[in-house]
């Protein structure tokens, strides 16, 4: 396989556990005790953080140069 394959591929494999992991957190913290409101900011931060981490895996795996 070609490097940039594999980089891409294990790129998109991180991107997506990464989502995975922070939107099911940010969900069960606004399931929970905190409810919706106290969970916002967290939603916030997530999607800030989540948009930041595919704007990066476009940048170093996708963009052609």
């Amino acid at each position: 396989m070609s490097s940039s394959i594999v980089k891409t591929i294990s790129g998109l494999i991180g991107l997506l556990l990464l989502a995975a992991f922070v939107l099911g957190l940010a969900e069960s913290i606004s399931s929970g005790f905190a409810g919706f409101w106290g969970g916002l900011p967290f939603w916030v931060i997530s999607l800030a953080v989540l948009t930041l981490v595919a704007y990066d895996f476009w940048d170093s795996c996708l963009r052609k140069e």
